[in-house]
């Protein structure tokens, strides 16, 4: 029974440790999807957007706009909930790149490096492909608009695990190693001939473990 229960962890480790990327596939695609759509389209969508936002603040604030006033303020603000549209984009796309590369123990400046630039060049792929949609021209201050969201979610993604780290998997650990030793007959039964690396699977199946600082 101890064996299999070693096994399933290791399985499971193995297992969600790939899936930790289907997130990222998942926001590329609708990211891709968005810049499929001609001018016309995704021109009236952010209109529709901004308009629902001015009316949402209208309500919040108690201001009796009416639809000449609401028409006025959405295409006031229209620009600017577009770009804040790409700096939200990227900034889940950069979420959900970071996390799976700090499973896999990229830390510090290679997590920045690798996913800034995977965001960046996937921001450049982006606006090329926009250059073949009717109504639609590329942009490079999209590029950086798209990278400062992307680096945002790394950082925050940097923060969080940090976090994690140290008020989840730090007290994990301890009480792992601070658990009391077996009886002198039990430990030679129980962990004789496992290696240390297996041992310290048991405390974190999800390749969890405490990283180096």
């Amino acid at each position: 029974m101890k064996y299999f229960r070693l096994f399933l962890k290791k399985l499971l480790r193995y297992l969600l440790k790939p899936i930790s990327f289907l997130p990222a596939l998942v926001m590329m695609y609708v990211i891709f999807n968005f810049s499929t759509q001609n001018g016309d389209v995704s021109g009236q969508l952010s209109g529709t957007v901004t308009t629902d936002l001015v009316e949402l603040c209208g309500h919040i604030f108690d201001r009796q706009w009416d639809a000449q006033q609401i028409f006025y303020y959405a295409g006031l603000l229209e620009h600017y909930v577009r770009k804040a549209a790409h700096v939200t984009e990227y900034f889940l796309l950069a979420v959900t790149v970071a996390f799976p590369l700090y499973v896999y123990r990229l830390r510090g400046w290679k997590l920045v490096l690798s996913a800034g630039l995977f965001c960046m060049g996937f921001a450049c792929l982006d606006e090329w492909h926009q250059s073949f949609v009717p109504g639609r021209t590329p942009a490079l201050r999209d590029v950086f608009i798209d990278t400062a969201g992307s680096l945002a979610g790394i950082y925050v993604t940097r923060i969080v695990c940090w976090i994690g780290r140290k008020t989840i998997f730090r007290p994990l650990c301890a009480d792992h190693l601070t658990k009391k030793p077996p009886s002198p007959g039990e430990g030679s039964q129980s962990n004789a001939g496992r290696p240390a690396q297996e041992l310290s699977e048991d405390a974190f199946p999800f390749g969890s473990r405490l990283p180096r600082a």
